[in-house]
């Protein structure tokens, strides 16, 4: 599978896996051409996320995102962030859970 783009290997691998999924009887005969094209269609749609994983490291390399296993982004926290979102006010109230702003049991 030289040159195959990453949509026909990946119309291989389903193809190959509605096959084996779908059939009453094995079908031996032609289950070494299933494995061999199978694994070279997943050769080449994982090579091709690699690239592109590596590609979106680079791209956001400095903006303080990483690249999730998937290539997802997630940010990182900013240091100006809301320690006490929600209006929590980092204090606790009488039973030790972080209470409100407008908390009314404070004890004082």
């Amino acid at each position: 599978m030289t040159d195959t783009t990453f949509k026909q290997a990946y119309g291989t691998l389903k193809r190959h896996s509605e096959t084996l999924r779908t059939q009453s009887e094995p079908d031996i005969d032609n289950l070494l051409t299933i494995v061999t094209e199978s694994v070279s269609a997943y050769q080449v749609c994982k090579a091709r996320i690699d690239a592109v994983e590596k590609a979106l490291e680079q791209a956001l390399g400095g903006t303080g995102a990483e690249v999730q296993p998937g290539g997802t982004a997630k940010t990182a926290p900013s240091r100006f962030e809301d320690p006490f979102p929600t209006g929590q006010t980092g204090q606790t109230n009488q039973s030790g859970e972080m209470g409100d702003a407008g908390d009314d049991d404070v004890p004082f």
